[in-house]
């Protein structure tokens, strides 16, 4: 499970909240609508789509700026699509939770020459952490807010997870905590803080374990079809790198085998438009 994938199982079992926190509305009905869209399908693995009584809003939750397609023409494609669908305003909102310096991380708007088309970036490194310590569904995301004490925020984090009554709930919340602090700050900080002993009794986060060892597997995937491209054709340009890096574990390992076989850099760009051009089929 991604950190991005923690925050939307989180907005899809607390709707209500996060459309109290991102619109500023306390709605009297919240349906989670299904993230799979007219026409092909698109990756929608860190998307929510939360439809009250007058709108959708849709919430993107990303750790990294690098996308294919660019995350802003993505949100103007999510947009036209829901629009199209339901056939209601869209209000939409990027939440950026690990920080960064990214001109996509302060971009809020689409542009070309006839079309410009406008949402919401969030940064969580600015926010307020008042807000998300006093409310259970965002308490997981109060160590990724601003605050010029690590220490002290982590300790005001922990004594809310403590207060929830209910052990279930205290425990998933402790390892959805723990595991977005990672973020931010190293293991054994954040282990001064919240008791292993509790988020390892929960469900949620030997999933997260499981999930994360898979991560780990894409990530020794990635890194070692870097290592053989840059042994085959020297430095490789970082347009390239970016390309391989949102391959998922399949196509990296195919990439792996490929790579006896790509003899030239326009073979290498080949093999990538053909693995992009399946996606969209």
């Amino acid at each position: 499970m991604s950190f991005d994938n923690i925050c939307k199982v989180l907005a899809e079992k607390y709707p209500t909240e996060f459309i109290s926190w991102l619109l500023a509305e306390e709605p009297t009905t919240v349906q989670v609508l299904k993230t799979e869209l007219s026409l092909e399908p698109i990756r929608a693995d860190c998307v929510t789509f939360l439809q009250t009584a007058n709108r959708i809003l849709h919430i993107e939750f990303q750790t990294r700026t690098i996308s294919n397609p660019p995350l802003p023409f993505r949100m103007l494609d999510y947009s036209v699509r829901l629009i199209r669908q339901y056939n209601v305003p869209v209000a939409q909102v990027v939440i950026f939770l690990q920080e960064t310096n990214n001109e996509i991380a302060y971009t809020e708007e689409y542009v070309n020459e006839t079309t410009t088309h406008r949402y919401r970036a969030l940064r969580m490194w600015e926010q307020d952490s008042a807000l998300f310590l006093d409310k259970l569904a965002l308490l997981p995301l109060a160590p990724l807010t601003r605050t010029n004490s690590p220490q002290g925020l982590l300790s005001q984090v922990a004594q809310s997870v403590a207060k929830i009554p209910d052990r279930n709930t205290r425990q998933d919340i402790a390892a959805y905590t723990e595991i977005l602090a990672g973020l931010k700050f190293e293991k054994k900080f954040i282990r001064q803080f919240l008791r292993e002993d509790i988020m390892q009794e929960s469900v949620i986060y030997q999933d997260i374990l499981q999930k994360g060892q898979q991560q780990g597997k894409q990530e020794e995937a990635l890194t070692f079809c870097i290592s053989l491209l840059n042994e085959r054709f020297g430095k490789i340009d970082s347009s390239i790198i970016q390309r391989v890096e949102v391959l998922n574990k399949e196509q990296l390992e195919a990439l792996g085998r490929a790579i006896l076989k790509i003899s030239s850099m326009n073979d290498l760009l080949a093999w990538l438009n053909q693995q992009e051009n399946n996606e969209g089929i």
